[in-house]
C-alpha cells in the first residue's frame, strides 16, 4: 500500500478546511503542509505555533480523513549570521513542539547553503559547509529527541547534503533515532548526472533507504543544461524501480506529489497508482 498525498500549496487558494476537502476529493490521503505557503498572510513566528493551533489543524484534517505527512520548515540551518541562525533554530523547535499536538509524521527540512541568500554556490559541496550545517542541525535534533518527534532532512543536489553519501554521513554523525530522511529522487539529479539517474537513485536507496520516512514524487524535464521540475508523469522519470522498492520495502509509506497544478494532480496520482499496481 502506498499512501499518496499532495503539497497543499500546489492546490488552488483556499482555507485549510477547503484545501483538506479538496485533497480528499482528489483522492489523496495525506498532505505536505508548509504554513507560510498555505495560509494567506501567515507570518512564521515561533510564538504562533502553539499546541492549540496544532490541535486545531489536526481536527480540520481529521474531519476530512487526511493526515499531515510533512510539516515543512524549509529554513537555512547553515545561515552565516549567528543571530539569524538562532531565530531559524527557534522556528524549527517551534515546529517540532507543534508537531506533537498536530500528530504529523515528520517535520521536514532541506539542508541549506552557506550564504544568507540560500542559493547554490560551489561552496555548498565543501566540508566546511557540511560542518556548518551539522552545527546548525544539532540543537534541532536534540529538541526532536526530547519532544519525541521526527525531523527529516531532504537531500538536494544544489544544497549542502547533495548526494547519497553525504546524507548517510549526516545520519551517522548525528546518531539520533529521531533524524530521518525525506527521499525526493529528482532532487538528487542535476544537469551533470540526470542521464545516470538509475545509478544515483540506486545509490540513494543503498546508502539511506533504511532511514527514509516520507517520499516526494515529482518528474523533470531538461531545459538546456538545467532540470525543470514538473508533475509526475509529464517528464523523463521512470518510476518503476522506485515504486517497486517502495512496494517491497516501505509498505504503507506516505508519498506526496510535488509540482502539480490543480488541473493535473488527479492524473498524476492515477499515473503513479497504475505503475504501483503493476510492479
Amino acid at each position: 500500500m502506498l499512501q499518496l498525498g499532495i503539497r497543499l500549496h500546489d492546490m488552488r487558494p483556499g482555507s485549510l478546511a477547503e484545501r483538506a476537502a479538496w485533497a480528499r476529493g482528489q483522492g489523496f490521503s495525506c498532505v505536505h503542509l508548509a504554513l507560510e505557503k498555505t495560509i494567506s498572510g501567515f507570518k512564521l513566528e515561533p510564538g504562533k505555533l502553539t499546541a492549540g493551533f496544532g490541535k486545531h489543524i489536526r481536527d480540520i484534517f481529521a474531519s476530512h480523513d487526511v493526515d499531515v505527512a510533512v510539516l515543512g520548515c524549509y529554513k537555512n540551518l547553515a545561515h552565516p549570521d549567528r543571530a539569524e541562525l538562532q531565530r531559524i533554530q527557534e522556528n524549527y523547535i517551534a515546529h517540532l513542539r507543534m508537531a506533537v499536538s498536530l500528530g504529523c509524521s515528520v517535520v521536514g527540512t532541506e539542508t541549506g547553503a552557506p550564504n544568507a541568500e540560500y542559493q547554490y554556490e560551489p561552496q555548498c559541496h565543501t566540508e566546511m559547509a557540511l560542518q556548518t550545517f551539522l552545527h546548525g542541525l544539532e540543537p534541532v535534533v536534540e529538541a526532536a529527541e526530547k519532544l519525541g518527534v521526527l525531523l527529516a532532512i531532504e537531500p538536494v543536489w544544489n544544497h549542502i547534503v547533495w548526494n547519497p553519501q553525504v546524507a548517510r554521513r549526516v545520519i551517522q554523525e548525528m546518531a539520533s533515532p529521531n533524524l530521518r530522511i525525506i527521499f525526493d529522487p529528482v532532487n538528487l539529479l542535476s544537469g551533470e548526472n540526470y542521464q545516470d539517474r538509475d545509478r544515483v537513485i540506486g545509490e540513494a536507496i543503498e546508502q539511506f533507504g533504511e532511514y527514509v520516512e516520507v517520499v516526494h514524487l515529482k518528474d523533470f524535464q531538461v531545459q538546456g543544461e538545467k532540470l525543470s521540475a514538473v508533475a509526475p508523469g509529464t517528464g523523463l522519470m521512470d518510476y518503476k524501480p522506485l515504486l517497486a522498492y517502495l512496494k517491497q520495502e516501505k509498505y504503507g509509506i506516505q508519498a506526496t506529489l510535488e509540482n502539480t497544478i490543480p488541473e493535473n494532480a488527479v492524473a498524476a496520482r492515477k499515473y503513479l497508482e497504475e505503475i504501483y499496481a503493476e510492479v
